[in-house]
């Protein structure tokens, strides 16, 4: 028998019968939400941009070297990985690649001869082991002559506008190494809009 009664001990919820923390809680859930959405959609947006461009190049085409196929102002799109895992070039194909006199510079020509290939400019016309290439994308028939044999791991290059053109004629081969990739699609201006063509399969006019 005491003098004295001991309390309960009191509950938290006696002490503080307005707490509510879960619902606190889900509040700062709520305000975090659009900031949390906003970092994936980021994230999200930086891995496509990456992943598009380890594929797809854009350059300007900056000279008059392959009129009348682009024009300078042209925006081109390059497939990045056309030549590679053993893809190869073939005659016709469009191609940008870093100028063998200066990496830093890029150029975009035609492809004309392959491994292998002798290409010979006479007459007014361009062979290919013999055969004339009969080029209907080209502004005028070169005016200058020669002959070169294509080594390994190289292509010989020409401009379709051949003789305003820096380019194989002049300076020799490229490594397939320096090649950038192979050009798709002219996407811009809007009134120049096209695929571009690649004439894989040219075919020989009379010797």
């Amino acid at each position: 028998m005491t003098d004295f009664n001991v309390p309960e001990r009191p509950t938290l919820e006696d002490a503080n019968p307005n707490l509510q923390q879960p619902p606190r809680q889900e509040s700062n859930r709520s305000l975090l939400r659009p900031f949390l959405e906003l970092l994936q959609t980021l994230a999200l947006a930086a891995i496509l941009y990456f992943a598009v461009d380890a594929v797809l190049a854009r350059v300007i085409v900056e000279n008059i070297s392959m009129e009348p196929t682009l024009y300078p102002g042209n925006f081109v799109l390059v497939n990045r990985v056309a030549y590679r895992w053993g893809g190869q070039p073939r005659v016709g194909e469009i191609v940008i690649f870093h100028n063998p006199q200066n990496l830093s510079v890029d150029y975009i020509k035609r492809i004309i001869g392959t491994p292998g290939d002798t290409v010979v400019a006479q007459n007014g016309k361009i062979y290919v082991n013999g055969a004339a290439l009969t080029e209907p994308y080209i502004s005028a028939p070169p005016e200058y002559s020669g002959q070169w044999t294509v080594p390994p791991d190289s292509i010989f290059v020409l401009g379709d506008n051949r003789n305003n053109s820096e380019d194989s004629h002049i300076w020799g081969f490229v490594p397939m190494k320096d090649v950038i990739g192979k050009a798709l699609v002219v996407y811009w201006p809007v009134d120049n809009i096209k695929v571009i063509a690649h004439p894989t399969q040219v075919n020989a006019g009379s010797q």
